[in-house]
């Protein structure tokens, strides 16, 4: 009976280790599972650079990137919560790696019409979905493709930071003009053609007349090609191959630092005309003196003066360096076509914007895709525009040549982009076929526009 006992004993002790042994062994199993769906989840996130579109803290609401500059190029190994500071136009800005929050699984609901939905759920993001983590930015890019877009539609961060340039209104922006919200395309080709032509300073008004620049201006801008395309630099172009029909057009337009070299069979090779903001003259880093961006074409830069068109306090006070840059490339090459856009042309193009739309947009003056198609609107009989508006290959890289990414890029933030975009696309002949397959909007230029007395 005792050997029966101390038998008993043993086999219970035996068991008792064997279910401690299986405990601990799966406590540590659970423990590596846990680990290594963490690693998997983080580095998915890490390597989907649609995810990197939201703010860094709450400290940082009011400023947001927008969609013009040029970016530094992010670093590949960047940790959640660093970001990187560029100086661009017009305001000091930041461009911001997300931080690790529940918010990433909330999404804004919109019905058919676009129009956003109060009710929202929380869902994890599907791989179609992942571009905005606060609201569908492809809900945005559909309702382009239809012409009925909203700022309601936006996230609630780049709501956020529109109406923080509205409030702030760094220009003085006051608009007295009428609005006007349903006209039709024909009276708005008409309203463009009316009220947008070309003008650039020609040396004749105060202060320049003194500083000797009618000796410097080159002769006027004029029509002269029949067909045009103009380029955007929007992440969106890569891999369209695209760069064989841009090249087929007889004049074709670029932006700021956008290169050919090295994008030719999404971009083209040929480039005719070269847009610049004054960041691009001022700062050292984009070499304007010395790259041959910016040699055998027509250049054109552009800076924002006060709403009000002072010349005297613009020239004293531009938001970059522009003339000095501008009278030493002139004088070094003087029968190279160079302007410089009148500052009441980018202000009249603004005024035409709001004039058509019921919400206050921004009121800080327009992209330079908005001037640059305008631009062309003068100079040529038909243009094709490439991914201003974005196709199915919608990104939020900002642009094709850097690695930044950030939505207010293609929808707007300090520049009133979204309305805009409208406004081209209601104007536009272009399929949605079109649209969605190449982001190519067709516009007639203004000798084309026939339009009554």
């Amino acid at each position: 009976m005792v050997v029966q006992d101390s038998r008993l004993l043993r086999v219970q002790h035996a068991m008792k280790q064997s279910a401690q042994v299986l405990l601990l062994a799966l406590l540590v199993w659970m423990l590596l599972a846990l680990l290594v769906f963490t690693y998997f989840a983080d580095f998915q996130l890490n390597q989907n650079p649609k995810t990197v579109s939201s703010f860094n803290s709450e400290s940082s609401r009011s400023t947001y990137s927008q969609h013009s500059g040029r970016a530094i190029k992010s670093s590949s190994n960047a940790r959640w919560g660093v970001f990187a500071e560029r100086r661009g136009p017009y305001q000091r800005r930041q461009v911001f790696l997300p931080p690790h929050a529940k918010e990433y699984f909330y999404f804004r609901k919109f019905d058919r019409r676009g129009l956003g939905v109060k009710k929202s759920k929380i869902i994890p993001p599907e791989d179609n979905d992942r571009d905005d983590y606060f609201s569908n930015p492809w809900s945005v890019v559909r309702g382009l493709w239809k012409g009925h877009v909203s700022s309601r539609m936006l996230s609630a961060k780049l709501q956020r930071a529109m109406k923080d340039h509205v409030h702030t209104n760094k220009h003085r922006v006051l608009y007295k003009g009428q609005r006007k919200l349903n006209k039709s395309k024909q009276e708005l080709l008409c309203q463009m053609k009316e009220q947008a032509q070309i003008r650039t300073l020609n040396g004749t008004e105060q202060p320049f007349a003194d500083l000797g620049f009618k000796q410097l201006v080159s002769p006027p801008l004029q029509q002269k090609y029949r067909t045009c395309a103009v380029v955007a630099s929007a992440g969106a172009i890569l891999n369209s191959s695209l760069g064989h029909e841009i090249d087929s057009h007889d004049a074709v337009l670029r932006f700021n630092a956008a290169p050919s070299e090295g994008y030719e069979r999404d971009v083209g090779s040929k480039t005719t005309i070269r847009i610049m903001n004054s960041q691009i003259l001022a700062n050292p880093k984009y070499r304007f003196g010395s790259s041959l961006l910016y040699k055998n074409i027509t250049l054109v830069a552009w800076d924002p003066a006060p709403y009000n068109i002072d010349l005297h306090k613009w020239f004293l006070h531009p938001d970059y360096d522009l003339f000095t840059p501008y009278i030493t490339h002139r004088k070094a090459f003087p029968e190279q076509p160079f302007y410089i856009l009148h500052p009441s042309f980018i202000w009249k193009l603004w005024d035409i914007v709001q004039s058509i739309t019921e919400e206050n947009i921004q009121p800080n003056p327009p992209s330079s895709g908005f001037i640059g198609i305008i631009l062309m609107m003068n100079l040529c009989e038909k243009i094709h525009v490439y991914e201003y508006i974005p196709s199915m290959r919608q990104t939020d890289l900002c642009h094709y040549h850097e690695l930044q990414y950030d939505m207010a890029c293609t929808f707007g933030a300090y520049h009133p982009l979204l309305y805009e975009k409208l406004l081209v696309k209601r104007m536009s002949t272009a399929s949605e076929e079109d649209l969605r397959k190449k982001g190519k909007v067709t516009l007639p230029g203004f000798s084309k526009i026939k339009c009554l007395l």
